[in-house]
């Protein structure tokens, strides 16, 4: 699961540095390498949108996961 979680992560991050382009500077990098809102861009978004829906669901399993315990 640790693969998946770190795959989302990635997916979030893009998204967050597009929107902190868009935000910043006006400039849409997914709109700009797909084109504004085609077939792809629109799964880009929808990719990242997901893995924003996972990111929520696994919150608590993810800490478990990722923490680590002293074995004794």
């Amino acid at each position: 699961m640790k693969s998946l979680d770190v795959i989302m992560i990635i997916l979030l991050v893009v998204g967050g540095l597009n929107w902190g382009l868009v935000g910043i500077a006006g400039f849409n990098l997914v709109s700009t390498i797909f084109g504004d809102m085609s077939f792809l861009s629109r799964i880009v978004y929808a990719v990242v949108g997901i893995s924003a829906a996972y990111q929520i669901m696994q919150w608590k399993a993810m800490q478990r996961r990722w923490s680590f315990a002293p074995s004794n």
